[in-house]
Formats: structure tokens, C-alpha cells, sequence
């Protein structure tokens, strides 16, 4: 999937979508049909896309590619561009607190294979092999 080039918010949409999040839920799991899932590119009713992944052990902080911290508490991470979030509680600091704030200059591609998320060129590894870390030490 492709999103647009500009200044997205990559993390938890549960922190910035507090206007949306039963129609974001509904997009989830409709009522009436199979269960998307959190898995894909996703379009509001008034017109704003976001895409967003499960992470592979559910809630919890999550390392990027780019060294920034990424807190869960939905189970998910995604990234909707910042001028689409509306009714946000939280300070710009406070985003980059709980994700990261990236500005993609060109178009970028969103993808999630066996808990690996990939915004572009940040990737968000949410299932870490342990047993190779503890060889390691």
C-alpha cells in the first residue's frame, strides 16, 4: 500500500484518533461481515486514509529502525498523516513521546510481515527474535 507523501504521526492511532475511534473500530470489525482486522489502509467517512498493523505481542513499547520508541495500547501501530488528526490531547513533544513525528518526502509504502512493520524506510520489528539475544549475551 502506498501513502502519500507528508508529515505523518507513526504509532499507537488509539492516542490520536480519539474523534474516530468507534468508526476506526467499526472498520476493524464491522458489525455484519468477516473482521478486517487491524491489517491495512483505511479511509474515514470524511475522506481522511490511515493505515495501520498488529503488532505481533500485542501492547507494549517497540523499538523503530530510527531509534525512536513506539508505546502500544491497542495492540496496534499505524500512521496517519498530522494534519488529519483532529481533537488531539497531546503536544507535538507528547506524540514524539509515544511514536515518532516523520515527515516522508515522497510517496512511501506500509506493509507488516510476521510482526516486521514497515512505514518507507522505518521499520518497527514487533516480534524480536529473544533466543538470539540471549545467545548473544
Amino acid at each position: 500500500m502506498t501513502m502519500p507523501a507528508g508529515k505523518y504521526y507513526v504509532g499507537d492511532l488509539c492516542y490520536v484518533m480519539h474523534d474516530a475511534w468507534t468508526e476506526v473500530c467499526r472498520l476493524f470489525f464491522p458489525p455484519y461481515a468477516p473482521p478486517k482486522g487491524v491489517e491495512g489502509e483505511f479511509t474515514l467517512a470524511d475522506g481522511r486514509r490511515f493505515a495501520s498493523f498488529a503488532t505481533a505481542y500485542g501492547d507494549g513499547e517497540y523499538r523503530s529502525s530510527i531509534n525512536t520508541l513506539h508505546s502500544v495500547d491497542s495492540g496496534s501501530i499505524g500512521c496517519i498523516l498530522l494534519s488529519d488528526i483532529r481533537d488531539n490531547q497531546y503536544s507535538l513533544e507528547r506524540l514524539q513521546e509515544l511514536g515518532a513525528i516523520i515527515d516522508f518526502e515522497a510517496p512511501f509504502e506500509v506493509s507488516a510481515d510476521q510482526g516486521l512493520l514497515k512505514f518507507g524506510p522505518v521499520l518497527i520489528e514487533t516480534a524480536p527474535d529473544y533466543e538470539d539475544e540471549e545467545l548473544e549475551a
